[in-house]
């Protein structure tokens, strides 16, 4: 089984792809994680740790190599990222999930989770983020993020806390590979 769940800041997509993990006993590579980590590793903030993508390719393009990889030899697998469904064009038999919220809910979640002070100030580094890997992923790879037509579900997790969300997903996936 391979599952890719993909989805803006703050949609859940980590939280979605971990209870999927321990649901089915599969692997996840959370790319989002592994950004995270460099930029800590960095001392810099997402923000700054994505302005300095834009200006050095190499970031982003070793990031997607190693998940095009990882998509292309492993099985029993959950590739959490933005671009997961896209490293996996052309693969048969991948699961490609989207989950998505309105941008609002997304910065409340985002100012939970990073502890952050300021809606406003949180509000205004997510849209920027957004922006600069919106560009990014255009720019390298000709990819328009908001068009959605590659994935085979798309969900609002606005509409559905995480273990409802599961739930559907569930339903999904056991059509597809049968029950544990």
């Amino acid at each position: 089984m391979q599952i890719t769940v993909s989805g803006l800041p703050g949609s859940g997509t980590t939280t979605l792809s971990r209870l999927l993990a321990e649901c089915y006993d599969l692997e996840l590579v959370s790319s989002g994680e592994i950004f995270r980590k460099m930029a800590k590793e960095r001392g810099m903030s997402l923000s700054e740790f994505g302005a300095l993508a834009e200006r050095d390719p190499s970031i982003d393009l070793d990031i997607d190599k190693n998940q095009k990889s990882i998509i292309h030899s492993r099985e029993n697998i959950i590739l959490e990222s933005r671009l997961a469904g896209h490293m996996a064009q052309g693969r048969p038999n991948v699961l490609k999930v989207w989950i998505k919220a309105p941008v609002l809910t997304r910065v409340k979640r985002i100012q939970r989770r990073e502890k952050s002070v300021s809606f406003d100030e949180e509000l205004k580094k997510t849209v920027e983020r957004e922006r600069s890997e919106s560009l990014r992923y255009k720019n390298y790879y000709g990819i328009d993020i908001t068009d959605l037509s590659i994935y085979d579900i798309v969900i609002d997790s606005e509409k559905w806390n995480q273990y409802q969300t599961l739930d559907i997903l569930r339903v999904a996936i056991d059509a597809i590979v049968g029950p544990e």
